[in-house]
């Protein structure tokens, strides 16, 4: 072949190759100009199914019993109803315990003999809890959905600035009994709880706070939250200590701000502080960012304890927690006094 033919056919190539380039960088430019790529349709998928509780995917349907932490109320009162019109279909229905008081306690026990689909919870769940479900062949997980924290209530009428957990914790064990002890007045403590087989918040305070001692005689114990707070109303020298949105904003208590030091104490409720006289015109709300950040000194997870058994009650478990995970399921935990997680 000569040397004028090879060359011929070498133009030929290059300005076919030429050319076929130019096709495909067109084709690319008209498909990137006119379609997400694949990661950013995902997203964009992801987003908008996240919205709201109709966009869930994957919701099962039937009729689901689930229970556990009293701390949850005010998420429950908000989410419930707005899941049932948007999922008619996936019917829940929260269940008390036969005997004792509802709690965090109490639903994981009822989760393990099956007479709950999954449950809710204000701790992480125990060794002891874990080794159990493992002897019945249940394997169980933590999903943690938001972040409360424990604020202490008052009387009204009490004048102190604040508690350290150090006080908190001799106030709560006997070693502190007068109000004067911590700069107050003359004036006997009156510290009330909840039973510790009640529920999580009681557990983590103990655990936490108190770091496993035991509650001194003088504590007296009361089964529910409200009552708890109507003698701390009444009683001049009363404390207690509960989830905070069930104390911050109401209207008959006084909640204490706590630190680990007596000169950096930090309220529960945002500043400034809004008075009981203005109430219920107008409430104290959550210190939101302080809990966020861990400032605030006594803040723990939310959890819904799903069983992993590939069945019913672990799709409803997972379903319930990914309309939790929602845009709109996040507003609503906000809206019931907790911060979210994500």
């Amino acid at each position: 072949m000569s040397q004028k033919h090879q060359a011929n056919e070498t133009t030929v190539l290059v300005l076919a190759l030429t050319i076929t380039l130019g096709l495909v960088g067109c084709v690319l430019w008209w498909l990137a100009n006119n379609f997400p790529n694949n990661s950013s349709l995902q997203v964009v998928q992801s987003n908008r199914e996240s919205n709201t509780f109709a966009q869930v995917p994957n919701v099962p349907s039937g009729l689901f019993s689930y229970g556990g932490s009293t701390t949850w109320a005010s998420i429950r009162r908000e989410v419930e109803p707005l899941i049932q019109t948007a999922q008619p279909q996936f019917r829940l229905r929260y269940t008390d315990p036969t005997t004792g008081a509802p709690g965090t306690t109490s639903g994981i026990k009822m989760l393990l003999s099956n007479q709950l689909a999954f449950s809710e919870s204000s701790r992480s769940i125990k060794q002891e809890e874990y080794q159990q479900a493992q002897h019945l062949n249940i394997t169980l997980k933590e999903i943690p959905v938001a972040i409360d924290a424990i604020a202490i209530a008052v009387n009204p009428n009490l004048n102190i600035p604040g508690l350290t957990l150090a006080q908190l914790k001799d106030i709560y064990t006997g070693k502190i009994t007068n109000w004067k002890q911590v700069g107050g007045p003359e004036l006997a403590i009156i510290p009330y709880s909840r039973h510790l087989e009640d529920g999580g918040t009681i557990q983590f305070f103990e655990e936490n706070v108190l770091e496993k001692e035991k509650f001194a005689a003088n504590v007296q114990f009361i089964p529910r939250t409200t009552q708890a707070l109507q003698e701390v109303a009444k009683n001049p020298g009363g404390i207690y200590y509960a989830s905070a949105p069930e104390i911050v904003g109401q209207c008959t208590v006084k909640p204490l701000p706590v630190g680990h030091q007596s000169d950096r104490v930090i309220p529960p409720y945002k500043e400034p502080f809004v008075s009981l006289k203005q109430c219920p015109q107008q409430r104290n709300q959550i210190n939101a960012a302080a809990f966020q950040s861990g400032e605030y000194p006594i803040t723990r997870r939310l959890f819904v304890i799903v069983k992993q058994n590939g069945q019913s009650d672990q799709q409803a478990g997972e379903a319930y927690v990914n309309l939790l995970q929602t845009a709109q399921g996040k507003e609503l935990i906000t809206k019931a006094g907790f911060v979210t997680i994500r």
